[in-house]
């Protein structure tokens, strides 16, 4: 029974009970407790499911503003685009003229006039070089400039960071052995809901009982590594106040092998696989804790089998989940 409900009560009252009925007395006082305790989870539940319908239609109001924006600044560049082909589209004023220029019909050519005239025929190829360089140079500085004004539209493609990422699933350990090459580490099968059972390589703390058939909650989108000459993959889930003091992290009652643990307040389909450039598990770990009821959470939020309950440490609180 959890430690926290003793602030329900008056401590006169477990005395009273007790006097009233000395031999069913502690059972009363015991079935108060955790009948307390289902009101105080339940509580929780609820302010967390206000909670995440507060956010959902936070983010419908700012996927419509997304969507606004979007269309703004597609009509804008839409509108760029018309008036740079505008531009392009315009002949420049036409040079026949400067082909033959004329002469006075009263005085005879002369060399100085031919010699001024010369030059004069070389123009117009020189004219139409320089508008074909510079049409092609604003086609080409058009080119270099388009690939800026879709920028805007990579801002959302950038990933999530929240726990959601994570596979977590309930598993029941199925055989722990020592790992051959390594007196640290220990392998166990886990049966994750799969057609096989998964094999997980894990470190042996000085605290640390692995019984088989027991549950636990395994990290099942890690990429698969080899320690020591065997594959790992997955990851088991543990509560560690110290390197000697660690508890394997316990799915609730009821649960069965391959149900998912979920985040309320962090909806979402976890990653295919985790990447290592991304190091998701790293960023997120900090923040994965048991409180002081025992429940796992990230960030206030718990570890929930949708149906069945919180995950839990058997008997730490304030500590570390790894």
């Amino acid at each position: 029974m959890d430690g926290n409900t003793n602030d329900l009560f008056h401590p006169s009252l477990e005395e009273t009970i007790l006097k009233l009925d000395p031999e069913d007395g502690k059972q009363v006082m015991e079935y108060f407790k955790a009948h307390a305790l289902l009101i105080r989870e339940k509580n929780l539940l609820q302010a967390s499911i206000r909670e995440q319908k507060k956010l959902l239609v936070e983010n419908a109001k700012l996927k419509n503003d997304i969507a606004h924006l979007r269309s703004q600044l597609q009509d804008k560049q839409d509108k760029k685009r018309r008036a740079g082909k505008a531009l392009l589209s315009q002949a420049p004023p036409p040079n026949n003229n400067d082909h033959t220029p004329a002469l006075p019909t009263d005085q005879p050519a002369s060399k100085t006039g031919a010699t001024a005239a010369q030059p004069v025929n070389h123009l117009p190829p020189s004219s139409s070089s320089h508008e074909g360089g510079d049409r092609r140079g604003r086609r080409r500085r058009g080119e270099r400039r388009a690939p800026p004004t879709s920028d805007p539209f990579c801002l959302g493609a950038e990933p999530r960071m929240d726990a959601s990422r994570l596979d977590l699933r309930v598993g029941r350990l199925l055989s722990v052995r020592p790992h051959p090459l390594s007196d640290g580490l220990s392998v166990q099968e886990v049966d994750v809901g799969e057609n096989g059972p998964r094999t997980v390589v894990s470190k042996q703390g000085g605290g640390t009982h692995l019984d088989e058939r027991s549950l636990v909650v395994v990290l099942c989108n890690v990429k698969a590594s080899k320690l020591r000459g065997v594959v790992s993959q997955a990851r088991l889930l543990c509560c560690s106040a110290s390197d000697d003091c660690v508890e394997m992290l316990a799915p609730p009652v009821g649960s069965a092998p391959g149900d998912r643990v979920t985040f309320l307040s962090y909806p979402g389909d976890p990653d295919r696989e985790l990447r290592s450039k991304q190091r998701v598990w790293e960023v997120l770990k900090p923040d994965l804790q048991v409180d002081c009821r025992g429940v796992a959470n990230y960030k206030g939020c718990a570890f929930e089998v949708k149906g069945k309950g919180l995950c839990r440490a058997p008997s730490l609180v304030n500590c570390a989940i790894r």
